[in-house]
């Protein structure tokens, strides 16, 4: 390996130990990578201690063409048989062109900082026992644990399926698309294997050869301690919840997360090389309702603490029993309404129920009503698209009319309060906390815009308040 010899005042002794994370602020150093079976995220014991769960926004509850192994809309992280963290060892200095000989053990973690075109820096890494890793990312090689791909979320009106707009790629090509802004290997979740399981969220994961790469391009820079940090092309940006995400719902700021795990104000743009400024009373640590977006995907972490307090799948079933029990009838045609069972996502039924979400009356799904500017109904009576405005027959007042659909992903909720409002203008339906909530929520949204949208389907709702009242009409007799 040979020694850079620059000046002193650029670079640190050739080798120096690092015992410290590279993240001091942090008692806890970064993960290495995944290099242990996936059957250990699902431990078969009895009682497994469960770090959290990761839910994929824009699903409702599974990806359109169905969870498959690590290509899913959730994933739960289970603490492993067998510690496979990694932590900062040493850091070395060398010359940009012998960076691959230097790499070429496979078994050693490291990450590699291109300062310039004869110098860069070298940190290796070496086994921590007391961590668990987990790695996300687009790419589907053995070391990813979360395969994500990008969000299909849109600026129009929902409707239709309950699955929202799906993902680019899915099902083909190993899940990768040639305009995915998601890093192949996106970020990496440390979690304490004892209690209280702390799990902390850092930019970047290892590749096959355990190796992560900033090029000459990157944006990363020297710490005051002499060590090294960088921010990857698009970014991992994280949101804690200002209050408790479930008793007091309210957004936080969001901030990028560098790869050591440290916390900056946003860039001018994603992919903007400087960095913004340091966040130094903030932290990397995940909480209940922390949200993280990939550039392409936002995902939602939930404390197991957190999911007691949301409805299973069977709760959910429940309430749209109770909602059928109550027999909602149209108040024009007079006939009952009934909401679809949870596994029935893309086709709209005869019975289901539909709304004006300007002004909530919920209806049978009728043909007519259509602004004299407007377009007819479809060829044959067939259901016409979401986008057109009707008027509602109850109070005139004229807006969107869309299928109503039950929010299917129970880690979705705030509360397993009754179904009773509605996102608006993609029409699904769960409990007044859950959307109060998320209309206040910024998602970003390119490369520098944000927006609240549906976690169900990720529409961006519209209207004062993002979300409406839903009226029903009961049974005539």
């Amino acid at each position: 390996m040979v020694l850079e010899g620059s000046s002193e005042a650029l670079c640190p002794p050739p080798s120096l130990e690092l015992r410290p994370s590279c993240n001091k602020s942090q008692p806890s150093p970064p993960l290495g990578s995944s290099s242990q079976p996936h059957d250990g995220v699902f431990p078969g014991e009895k009682e497994p201690v469960k770090y959290g769960e990761l839910i994929v926004l824009g699903h409702n509850g599974s990806l359109v063409n169905g969870d498959k192994g690590r290509r899913r809309s959730r994933l739960a992280l289970y603490k492993r048989p067998k510690a496979n963290g990694v932590k900062p060892d040493v850091i070395h200095n060398v010359s940009t062109p012998l960076v691959s000989k230097a790499l070429s053990n496979k078994s050693q973690h490291s990450i590699s900082y291109t300062l310039s075109r004869s110098h860069s820096v070298i940190v290796e890494y070496t086994h921590d026992t007391n961590t668990d890793m987990f790695q996300i990312g687009r790419s589907t090689e053995s070391m990813i644990d979360f395969v994500v791909t990008d969000t299909g979320g849109s600026s129009g009106s929902g409707g239709g399926g309950g699955q929202g707009g799906g993902a680019v790629g899915e099902g083909g090509g190993g899940g990768q698309s040639i305009q995915s802004t998601i890093s192949r290997y996106a970020c990496r979740i440390m979690c304490e294997r004892s209690a209280p399981y702390t799990a902390r969220i850092y930019a970047a994961g290892f590749d096959s050869s355990k190796n992560i790469f900033l090029g000459e391009r990157a944006a990363k820079w020297r710490t005051s301690d002499g060590l090294m940090d960088g921010l990857t092309t698009n970014g991992v940006l994280v949101m804690h919840p200002a209050g408790e995400f479930v008793s007091e719902p309210a957004p936080g700021v969001w901030r990028e997360i560098s790869v050591c795990g440290n916390v900056f104000a946003l860039r001018e743009t994603r992919s903007a090389q400087q960095r913004g400024k340091l966040v130094e009373n903030e932290s990397n640590t995940l909480q209940d309702g922390s949200l993280i977006d990939l550039c392409g995907a936002t995902l939602l972490w939930r404390t197991p603490a957190g999911l007691r307090r949301t409805p299973t799948l069977k709760q959910l079933e429940s309430l749209r029993q109770e909602l059928n029990a109550a027999r909602p009838q149209c108040p024009v045609g007079f006939n009952t309404l009934a909401f679809p069972s949870l596994a029935q996502r893309e086709i709209v039924d005869k019975k289901q129920p539909w709304v004006y979400v300007n002004c909530g009356h919920v209806h049978g799904y009728h043909n007519w009503g259509y602004r004299k500017d407007r377009g007819p109904a479809g060829p044959g009576g067939t259901v016409p698209a979401c986008t057109g405005e009707r008027e509602c027959p109850m109070c005139r007042r004229v807006g969107p009319y869309v299928p109503l659909w039950l929010g299917c992903e129970g880690g979705l909720y705030l509360d397993a309060g009754p179904s009773t409002h509605a996102f608006c203008p993609c029409g699904h339906v769960c409990s007044e906390k859950t959307v109060a909530g998320w209309s206040q929520i910024p998602l970003p949204h390119g490369t520098h815009a944000f927006h609240a949208a549906c976690p169900f389907c990720g529409t961006w709702l519209t209207g004062e308040q993002g979300h409406i009242k839903l009226i029903f009409q009961g049974p005539v007799d």
